[in-house]
């Protein structure tokens, strides 16, 4: 779960002339467009490239915040959110849906390794009736719609004050008992990262999901060591594990040692993610400020270098990641934490160039005491100009994308405002050419012409499953536009058009190419009519 922002509250907004005076210093260009050798052969033969953007939102089940919308919700009910969701999300424009599926040692989805989640029926431990796979069901719905599913995993909290009832049997509270530690007097349970089999148990989790589902990425937010509020303000109860690590000759001080053992963690996830037949993209979202003054300018009352123990620029810096995504819960020009700034801090610390998309407080958009609607997008123009060759956000969360209503301090509705504005054109995900650069095959097409409508049908050619197809359509006078569809479709109906004032201006030309799940676009196959 993703928590507020620690600040002393918001600052008045500068002038929106301050955006374009940031995009302008850094250089700002149409997103995802990079220039072209004039003088070489054009490979795509005169289609323009789509744009490049990657646009997810958090579905949080902690605490039921996103889905489902109560524990013990029948399992029809579960399925028609979830399709609500998920078309809410694919009409905006977005690409992606990060889906938590691991709370809190427990499962959203059939594992013999850990407990049905409370969050999902009411009970740990017992599942949905009648029976499905909730993350089997939100992969397929999700592809369907021509959306990534990324699973997003908490690695150590055991158990959360609004779970009711009492722990599964099979909990690892209950049948490892030496590894969880209670925190404070707010009924929290936190594995101990000290532990070595505490590693190994997140690690075989994580593991077990990507070997069994069609999940694109593996995600996990802020949570590491606890937040100092979790245990009342007391050190992390880690006195045994910390004696054992001295005992065997350790010289780290006790910090190092915590960081460490979060470090050894992330790292190793990376390493096995790597080494999986199948790959996916690996990405964390850590608090937004690395520590206090780092840059100099940003004020925090929140180290999470120091209270977290998670050393989030390092993991940044050593290339531990596919997609970075700092929580930049902050109005760009509220100064002690400004969004910008603490985006460019991070941008360089960057080295090998990982995808940079922030985190977006989407949820702060409200009528009386939030944010205006223009917030966001400004924020989502910002990050545009300062990553251009792959930018990418994530919305916290889907609540406030299933309001319709949602309205933002300056009156303008925030799903408009997204749609008129930095989401009118659909985008396709930035690739990630360091997990694969082999683009696929391009589909072969056919088009056949009717009185008024052309039927474009395509095929696959080569040994790798497309995931979507991109239709570009020509039209006299208007040039180039494209829809992005799911792999399911295999064609699509097109009006010729005559170019009178009813109608739309003739069709010129047709192409169509494959895409596939790390992002690698085909050449276009143009068909001129």
């Amino acid at each position: 779960m993703h928590r507020r922002p620690y600040s002393a509250g918001l600052v008045p907004r500068g002038s929106r002339t301050a955006v374009a005076a940031i995009a302008l210093a850094v250089g700002f260009s149409a997103i995802g467009c990079a220039p072209r050798d004039l003088d070489s052969p054009d490979p795509r033969a005169g289609v323009p490239a789509p744009d490049r953007e990657f646009r997810a939102v958090w579905v949080a089940t902690v605490d039921n915040i996103d889905w489902p919308s109560r524990p013990g919700l029948p399992a029809d009910s579960q399925r028609v959110e979830a399709l609500t969701i998920l078309d809410r999300s694919a009409a905006l424009g977005l690409n992606a849906v990060v889906l938590q599926v691991r709370p809190q040692c427990d499962a959203l989805y059939a594992s013999d390794i850990e407990p049905w989640s409370y969050y999902l029926t009411g009970e740990q431990g017992r599942a949905p009736n009648p029976l499905y796979d909730p993350l089997e069901f939100w992969v397929d719905e999700a592809h369907s719609r021509g959306l990534e599913l990324h699973a997003w995993f908490n690695p150590y909290r055991v158990k959360h004050p609004r779970q009711l009832g009492p722990m599964a049997a099979s909990s690892i509270a209950r049948q490892r008992p030496d590894l969880v530690r209670a925190l404070g007097t707010g009924g929290f349970l936190w594995l101990d990262p000290g532990h070595p089999e505490v590693r190994d148990l997140t690690l075989s989790v994580i593991l077990d999901v990507v070997a069994r589902y069609e999940i694109d990425g593996v995600h996990m937010d802020d949570y590491f060591y606890p937040y100092p509020s979790y245990n009342d303000g007391a050190d992390f109860p880690d006195g045994a594990t910390w004696q054992t690590y001295q005992d065997g000759g350790g010289k780290l001080t006790r910090s190092d040692w915590r960081r460490d053992n979060v470090d050894r963690f992330v790292e190793a996830l990376h390493d096995r993610l790597r080494r999986q037949p199948r790959q996916v993209k690996f990405g964390i979202s850590p608090f937004g400020i690395w520590q206090p003054r780092h840059p100099p300018s940003i004020e925090a009352g929140l180290d999470q270098y120091g209270m977290l123990y998670a050393d989030a620029r390092r993991w940044l810096r050593e290339g531990w990641v596919d997609y970075f995504s700092p929580q930049l819960y902050w109005p760009i020009s509220q100064v002690p934490q400004s969004f910008p700034v603490l985006l460019g801090w991070w941008s360089r610390n960057n080295p090998h160039e990982r995808h940079l998309w922030p985190g977006l407080y989407t949820s702060r958009v409200r009528r009386d005491t939030g944010w205006p609607a223009e917030e966001v997008t400004d924020q989502i123009m910002v990050a545009r100009a300062m990553t251009p060759d792959a930018p990418g956000h994530i919305h916290f969360s889907a609540r406030v994308l299933l309001d319709s209503t949602a309205v933002g301090r300056d009156g303008d509705s925030l799903m408009a405002t997204l749609a008129r504005g930095p989401y009118r054109r659909r985008a396709l995900t930035p690739a990630t050419p360091w997990l694969d650069d082999e683009p696929p095959a391009a589909p072969a097409i056919t088009v056949q012409t009717g009185v008024d409508s052309a039927l474009v049908s395509w095929r696959v050619t080569g040994d790798e499953a497309p995931f979507l197809y991109v239709v570009y359509t020509e039209r006299a006078g208007t040039g180039w536009s494209h829809r992005v569809l799911p792999a399911t479709r295999l064609g699509q109906r097109i009006v010729l058009g005559s170019g009178d004032e009813e109608g739309p201006l003739p069709l010129t030309a047709v192409a169509v190419t494959a895409v596939d799940r790390m992002g690698n676009e085909s050449t276009p196959q143009v068909r001129h009519l």
